[in-house]
Protein backbone atom coordinates (compact mmCIF):
# COMPACT_ATOMS: atom_id res chain seq x y z
CA UNK A 1 0.00 0.00 0.00
CA UNK A 2 1.34 3.29 -0.67
CA UNK A 3 2.43 5.60 2.37
CA UNK A 4 0.50 8.62 3.92
CA UNK A 5 3.71 10.30 4.49
CA UNK A 6 7.25 9.37 2.65
CA UNK A 7 10.61 9.92 3.63
CA UNK A 8 12.93 11.77 1.34
CA UNK A 9 16.60 12.16 2.45
CA UNK A 10 17.48 16.05 3.84
CA UNK A 11 20.73 15.51 2.91
CA UNK A 12 22.22 14.37 -0.84
CA UNK A 13 25.81 15.01 -1.86
CA UNK A 14 26.99 13.06 -4.59
CA UNK A 15 30.30 14.36 -5.64
CA UNK A 16 34.14 14.32 -5.68
CA UNK A 17 35.17 15.31 -2.24
CA UNK A 18 32.14 13.94 0.03
CA UNK A 19 34.54 11.80 1.90
CA UNK A 20 36.57 15.05 3.83
CA UNK A 21 33.64 17.16 4.79
CA UNK A 22 31.47 14.34 6.19
CA UNK A 23 31.61 16.30 9.17
CA UNK A 24 30.65 19.30 8.27
CA UNK A 25 26.99 18.09 6.50
CA UNK A 26 25.82 16.47 9.56
CA UNK A 27 27.50 19.66 11.76
CA UNK A 28 24.84 21.43 9.40
CA UNK A 29 21.81 19.02 10.10
CA UNK A 30 22.58 19.27 13.38
CA UNK A 31 23.92 16.02 14.31
CA UNK A 32 27.56 16.17 16.61
CA UNK A 33 26.96 12.79 18.71
CA UNK A 34 27.11 10.01 16.14
CA UNK A 35 28.08 6.36 15.48
CA UNK A 36 29.96 5.09 12.53
CA UNK A 37 29.92 1.57 11.14
CA UNK A 38 32.91 0.54 8.73
CA UNK A 39 32.42 -2.33 5.78
CA UNK A 40 35.30 -4.50 6.54
CA UNK A 41 38.94 -3.08 6.16
CA UNK A 42 37.37 0.38 5.63
CA UNK A 43 38.65 1.86 9.13
CA UNK A 44 42.54 1.61 7.41
CA UNK A 45 41.09 3.41 3.97
CA UNK A 46 39.05 5.95 4.81
CA UNK A 47 39.07 6.26 8.54
CA UNK A 48 42.08 8.76 9.06
CA UNK A 49 40.02 11.32 6.31
CA UNK A 50 36.70 10.64 8.41
CA UNK A 51 37.58 11.38 11.57
CA UNK A 52 40.29 14.51 10.83
CA UNK A 53 36.38 16.02 9.32
CA UNK A 54 34.50 15.61 12.63
CA UNK A 55 36.97 16.49 14.75
CA UNK A 56 37.18 19.65 12.83
CA UNK A 57 33.24 20.54 12.56
CA UNK A 58 33.21 19.17 16.24
CA UNK A 59 31.19 16.12 15.65
CA UNK A 60 32.05 13.77 18.57
CA UNK A 61 31.99 9.91 17.67
CA UNK A 62 30.77 7.87 20.38
CA UNK A 63 31.22 4.31 18.61
CA UNK A 64 32.94 3.10 16.09
CA UNK A 65 33.68 -0.44 14.66
CA UNK A 66 34.17 -2.51 11.58
CA UNK A 67 31.03 -4.24 10.67
CA UNK A 68 31.12 -7.82 8.07
CA UNK A 69 27.93 -9.47 9.24
CA UNK A 70 24.32 -8.94 8.41
CA UNK A 71 22.88 -11.68 11.23
CA UNK A 72 20.07 -10.29 12.86
CA UNK A 73 20.82 -11.13 16.29
CA UNK A 74 24.31 -9.32 15.74
CA UNK A 75 22.49 -6.04 14.87
CA UNK A 76 19.87 -6.08 17.25
CA UNK A 77 22.79 -6.44 20.09
CA UNK A 78 24.62 -4.34 18.80
CA UNK A 79 21.85 -1.59 18.15
CA UNK A 80 20.59 -1.91 22.08
CA UNK A 81 24.74 -1.44 23.17
CA UNK A 82 24.65 1.74 21.67
CA UNK A 83 25.00 5.25 23.63
CA UNK A 84 22.19 6.44 24.17
CA UNK A 85 22.77 9.51 23.28
CA UNK A 86 23.38 8.56 19.98
CA UNK A 87 22.00 10.97 17.49
CA UNK A 88 22.59 9.64 14.13
CA UNK A 89 23.96 6.11 12.82
CA UNK A 90 26.45 5.92 10.07
CA UNK A 91 26.48 3.40 7.60
CA UNK A 92 29.93 3.34 4.97
CA UNK A 93 30.75 0.72 3.10
CA UNK A 94 29.11 -1.99 0.60
CA UNK A 95 25.80 -3.20 1.26
CA UNK A 96 26.43 -5.39 4.37
CA UNK A 97 27.70 -2.41 6.72
CA UNK A 98 24.74 -0.15 5.07
CA UNK A 99 21.99 -2.90 5.34
CA UNK A 100 23.52 -3.49 9.02
CA UNK A 101 23.58 0.79 10.19
CA UNK A 102 20.00 1.19 8.61
CA UNK A 103 18.05 -1.61 10.60
CA UNK A 104 19.53 -0.23 13.25
CA UNK A 105 18.72 2.51 12.47
CA UNK A 106 15.06 1.58 11.93
CA UNK A 107 15.22 -0.29 15.78
CA UNK A 108 16.19 2.49 17.56
CA UNK A 109 14.40 5.42 15.46
CA UNK A 110 17.04 7.53 15.15
CA UNK A 111 18.39 8.92 11.47
CA UNK A 112 20.39 6.45 9.31
CA UNK A 113 23.12 7.96 7.47
CA UNK A 114 24.05 6.28 4.22
CA UNK A 115 27.89 6.81 2.66
CA UNK A 116 27.96 3.87 0.43
CA UNK A 117 31.82 3.39 -1.68
CA UNK A 118 30.78 1.32 -4.65
CA UNK A 119 28.03 1.51 -6.73
CA UNK A 120 26.92 -1.91 -6.79
CA UNK A 121 23.12 -1.45 -6.42
CA UNK A 122 20.25 0.96 -5.32
CA UNK A 123 20.54 -0.53 -1.85
CA UNK A 124 22.37 2.38 0.12
CA UNK A 125 19.26 4.20 -0.78
CA UNK A 126 16.36 1.77 -0.09
CA UNK A 127 13.91 1.45 3.25
CA UNK A 128 14.15 -2.29 3.56
CA UNK A 129 17.47 -4.56 4.89
CA UNK A 130 18.83 -7.63 3.68
CA UNK A 131 19.57 -9.41 7.11
CA UNK A 132 20.12 -13.46 7.88
CA UNK A 133 17.19 -14.36 10.40
CA UNK A 134 17.26 -18.03 10.90
CA UNK A 135 19.90 -18.76 9.10
CA UNK A 136 17.95 -17.94 6.22
CA UNK A 137 18.14 -14.38 4.22
CA UNK A 138 15.33 -12.17 4.30
CA UNK A 139 14.34 -8.53 3.34
CA UNK A 140 13.32 -6.65 6.75
CA UNK A 141 11.86 -3.06 7.02
CA UNK A 142 14.16 -0.48 7.90
CA UNK A 143 15.23 3.18 7.69
CA UNK A 144 15.25 5.60 4.85
CA UNK A 145 18.42 7.22 4.55
CA UNK A 146 17.78 10.64 5.92
CA UNK A 147 21.82 11.40 4.55
CA UNK A 148 23.01 9.63 1.26
CA UNK A 149 26.80 10.86 0.84
CA UNK A 150 28.69 9.67 -1.96
CA UNK A 151 32.26 10.46 -2.94
CA UNK A 152 32.68 9.86 -6.00
CA UNK A 153 36.08 9.47 -6.29
CA UNK A 154 35.90 7.08 -3.65
CA UNK A 155 33.53 5.10 -6.31
CA UNK A 156 36.13 4.92 -8.73
CA UNK A 157 38.47 3.59 -6.61
CA UNK A 158 36.21 0.57 -6.00
CA UNK A 159 37.11 -2.59 -8.32
CA UNK A 160 35.53 -2.35 -11.48
CA UNK A 161 32.84 -5.00 -11.07
CA UNK A 162 30.99 -3.32 -8.48
CA UNK A 163 30.12 -0.26 -11.43
CA UNK A 164 28.65 -3.52 -13.75
CA UNK A 165 26.51 -4.58 -10.89
CA UNK A 166 24.98 -0.81 -10.84
CA UNK A 167 24.62 -0.46 -14.17
CA UNK A 168 22.87 -4.03 -13.92
CA UNK A 169 20.61 -2.95 -11.24
CA UNK A 170 19.73 0.66 -12.53
CA UNK A 171 19.02 -0.88 -16.01
CA UNK A 172 16.53 -3.21 -14.61
CA UNK A 173 13.99 -0.58 -13.71
CA UNK A 174 12.85 -0.89 -17.16
CA UNK A 175 11.88 -4.66 -16.97
CA UNK A 176 10.45 -4.25 -13.15
CA UNK A 177 8.46 -0.43 -13.99
CA UNK A 178 6.94 -3.19 -17.06
CA UNK A 179 6.07 -6.06 -14.94
CA UNK A 180 4.45 -3.76 -12.38
CA UNK A 181 1.96 -2.54 -15.04
CA UNK A 182 1.39 -6.41 -16.01
CA UNK A 183 0.47 -6.91 -12.45
CA UNK A 184 -1.98 -3.71 -12.62
CA UNK A 185 -3.24 -4.55 -16.05
CA UNK A 186 -4.67 -8.14 -14.54
CA UNK A 187 -5.87 -6.40 -11.30
CA UNK A 188 -3.45 -8.00 -9.26
CA UNK A 189 -2.14 -4.65 -7.76
CA UNK A 190 -2.55 -0.80 -8.31
CA UNK A 191 0.28 1.28 -9.98
CA UNK A 192 1.43 4.36 -7.52
CA UNK A 193 1.28 7.08 -10.72
CA UNK A 194 4.33 8.78 -8.95
CA UNK A 195 6.61 5.96 -7.95
CA UNK A 196 6.03 4.79 -11.26
CA UNK A 197 7.54 8.06 -12.45
CA UNK A 198 10.12 8.57 -10.56
CA UNK A 199 11.35 4.82 -11.84
CA UNK A 200 10.93 5.45 -14.76
CA UNK A 201 13.28 8.76 -15.05
CA UNK A 202 15.65 7.53 -13.35
CA UNK A 203 16.25 4.82 -15.34
CA UNK A 204 15.50 6.79 -18.79
CA UNK A 205 18.14 9.90 -17.16
CA UNK A 206 20.52 7.30 -16.86
CA UNK A 207 20.15 5.24 -19.70
CA UNK A 208 20.45 8.65 -22.21
CA UNK A 209 23.77 9.67 -20.65
CA UNK A 210 26.49 10.06 -23.30
CA UNK A 211 29.67 8.83 -21.89
CA UNK A 212 32.67 7.38 -23.81
CA UNK A 213 34.27 5.84 -20.25
CA UNK A 214 32.20 4.55 -17.21
CA UNK A 215 34.37 6.12 -14.68
CA UNK A 216 33.66 9.59 -15.89
CA UNK A 217 32.20 12.53 -13.50
CA UNK A 218 28.91 12.06 -15.41
CA UNK A 219 28.53 8.67 -16.13
CA UNK A 220 29.24 8.24 -12.13
CA UNK A 221 27.29 10.95 -11.10
CA UNK A 222 24.10 9.63 -13.35
CA UNK A 223 24.52 6.31 -12.30
CA UNK A 224 24.39 6.93 -8.45
CA UNK A 225 21.68 9.79 -8.70
CA UNK A 226 19.56 7.45 -10.53
CA UNK A 227 20.01 4.38 -8.13
CA UNK A 228 19.18 6.89 -5.33
CA UNK A 229 16.31 7.82 -7.14
CA UNK A 230 14.98 4.56 -7.57
CA UNK A 231 15.03 3.93 -3.41
CA UNK A 232 12.64 6.89 -3.31
CA UNK A 233 10.26 5.49 -5.91
CA UNK A 234 10.11 2.81 -3.65
CA UNK A 235 9.50 4.33 -0.44
CA UNK A 236 6.83 6.46 -2.06
CA UNK A 237 4.90 2.52 -3.21
CA UNK A 238 5.45 1.33 -0.35
CA UNK A 239 7.07 -1.26 -2.02
CA UNK A 240 10.10 -2.65 -4.21
CA UNK A 241 7.57 -3.17 -6.38
CA UNK A 242 8.88 0.49 -9.07
CA UNK A 243 12.06 -1.19 -8.89
CA UNK A 244 12.44 -4.78 -8.82
CA UNK A 245 10.47 -7.08 -10.98
CA UNK A 246 11.22 -10.61 -12.88
CA UNK A 247 14.50 -9.53 -13.35
CA UNK A 248 15.15 -9.85 -9.52
CA UNK A 249 13.27 -13.37 -8.67
CA UNK A 250 15.77 -14.73 -11.04
CA UNK A 251 18.78 -13.33 -9.23
CA UNK A 252 16.65 -14.01 -5.77
CA UNK A 253 16.31 -17.24 -6.79
CA UNK A 254 19.99 -17.82 -8.03
CA UNK A 255 20.94 -16.79 -4.23
CA UNK A 256 19.38 -19.83 -3.34
CA UNK A 257 21.15 -22.79 -4.84
CA UNK A 258 24.52 -21.19 -6.30
CA UNK A 259 27.47 -21.68 -3.77
CA UNK A 260 29.09 -18.74 -5.10
CA UNK A 261 26.48 -16.17 -6.35
CA UNK A 262 27.85 -13.22 -8.13
CA UNK A 263 26.72 -9.73 -7.64
CA UNK A 264 23.40 -8.72 -7.21
CA UNK A 265 23.51 -5.98 -9.96
CA UNK A 266 25.18 -8.32 -12.71
CA UNK A 267 22.40 -11.26 -12.33
CA UNK A 268 19.96 -8.83 -12.33
CA UNK A 269 21.23 -7.18 -15.41
CA UNK A 270 21.22 -10.72 -17.08
CA UNK A 271 17.75 -11.46 -16.36
CA UNK A 272 17.03 -8.07 -17.32
CA UNK A 273 17.73 -8.60 -20.71
CA UNK A 274 16.20 -12.31 -21.17
CA UNK A 275 12.67 -10.40 -19.68
CA UNK A 276 12.87 -7.68 -22.34
CA UNK A 277 13.30 -10.00 -24.90
CA UNK A 278 10.68 -12.17 -24.63
CA UNK A 279 8.38 -9.01 -23.44
CA UNK A 280 9.61 -7.39 -26.63
CA UNK A 281 10.07 -4.69 -24.61
CA UNK A 282 13.24 -2.06 -25.01
CA UNK A 283 15.80 -5.31 -25.04
CA UNK A 284 17.85 -3.34 -27.76
CA UNK A 285 17.99 -0.47 -25.18
CA UNK A 286 19.30 -2.60 -22.72
CA UNK A 287 21.71 -4.34 -25.16
CA UNK A 288 23.19 -0.93 -26.28
CA UNK A 289 23.77 0.15 -23.01
CA UNK A 290 25.29 -3.24 -21.80
CA UNK A 291 27.53 -3.12 -24.65
CA UNK A 292 28.89 0.29 -24.70
CA UNK A 293 29.59 0.32 -20.76
CA UNK A 294 31.33 -3.47 -21.14
CA UNK A 295 28.89 -5.29 -19.15
CA UNK A 296 28.72 -7.90 -21.80
CA UNK A 297 32.20 -8.37 -21.87
CA UNK A 298 32.95 -8.70 -18.35
CA UNK A 299 30.08 -10.86 -17.85
CA UNK A 300 31.86 -13.11 -20.49
CA UNK A 301 34.42 -13.63 -17.77
CA UNK A 302 32.37 -15.00 -15.37
CA UNK A 303 31.51 -19.04 -15.21
CA UNK A 304 27.77 -18.87 -15.20
CA UNK A 305 25.59 -21.36 -16.68
CA UNK A 306 22.26 -21.71 -18.63
CA UNK A 307 21.19 -25.01 -16.68
CA UNK A 308 21.37 -22.40 -13.50
CA UNK A 309 19.18 -19.81 -15.12
CA UNK A 310 16.74 -21.71 -16.21
CA UNK A 311 16.37 -23.27 -13.13
CA UNK A 312 16.17 -20.18 -11.51
CA UNK A 313 13.37 -19.04 -13.45
CA UNK A 314 11.61 -22.18 -12.70
CA UNK A 315 12.04 -20.65 -9.28
CA UNK A 316 11.15 -17.32 -9.42
CA UNK A 317 7.23 -17.65 -8.88
CA UNK A 318 7.90 -19.11 -5.77
CA UNK A 319 10.26 -16.71 -4.64
CA UNK A 320 7.20 -14.16 -4.25
CA UNK A 321 4.34 -16.02 -5.00
CA UNK A 322 2.32 -12.68 -3.91
CA UNK A 323 3.61 -10.95 -7.20
CA UNK A 324 2.34 -11.44 -10.28
CA UNK A 325 5.39 -10.63 -12.77
CA UNK A 326 5.68 -12.33 -16.50
CA UNK A 327 7.91 -15.20 -14.73
CA UNK A 328 4.72 -16.11 -12.66
CA UNK A 329 2.78 -17.03 -16.25
CA UNK A 330 4.18 -20.37 -17.74
CA UNK A 331 4.08 -19.37 -21.30
CA UNK A 332 6.96 -16.70 -20.68
CA UNK A 333 9.26 -18.86 -18.25
CA UNK A 334 9.23 -21.35 -20.91
CA UNK A 335 9.97 -18.27 -23.47
CA UNK A 336 12.88 -17.20 -21.02
CA UNK A 337 14.45 -21.03 -20.70
CA UNK A 338 14.15 -21.11 -24.64
CA UNK A 339 16.33 -18.07 -25.27
CA UNK A 340 18.95 -18.94 -22.70
CA UNK A 341 20.56 -21.31 -25.50
CA UNK A 342 19.48 -19.41 -28.36
CA UNK A 343 20.26 -16.16 -28.27
CA UNK A 344 23.50 -14.96 -29.47
CA UNK A 345 24.39 -12.60 -26.58
CA UNK A 346 23.42 -14.78 -24.35
CA UNK A 347 25.07 -17.93 -25.77
CA UNK A 348 28.59 -15.95 -25.53
CA UNK A 349 28.32 -15.33 -21.68
CA UNK A 350 26.63 -18.79 -20.51
CA UNK A 351 27.86 -21.63 -21.11
CA UNK A 352 25.49 -24.96 -21.90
Amino acid sequence: MPKDEISIPPILKIERGVTANIGEYLKDAGFTQVVILFGNGLTDMFGKTVFESFDKAGVKVLHHQEMDTVDFNDITELAFELPNKTQAVIGMGGGKVIDAAKYIGYVLRIPFISVPTSSSSDGFSSSSASLIVDGHRKSLPAKMAYGILVDTDVIKSAPVRFLYSGVGDMVAKIQSTYDWQHEEDLGYDEVNDFAFMVAKKAVNSFVRTPFESIEEDLFLKELLDSLAMSGVANEIAGSSAPTSGSEHLISHALDSFLERPQLHGVQVGIATYIMCKICDHRWKRVDTIFTKTGFWDYCATLDLKAEDYAKAIDMAPSVKPHRHTYLHEEKYREMAKALLTTDNKLKDILKA
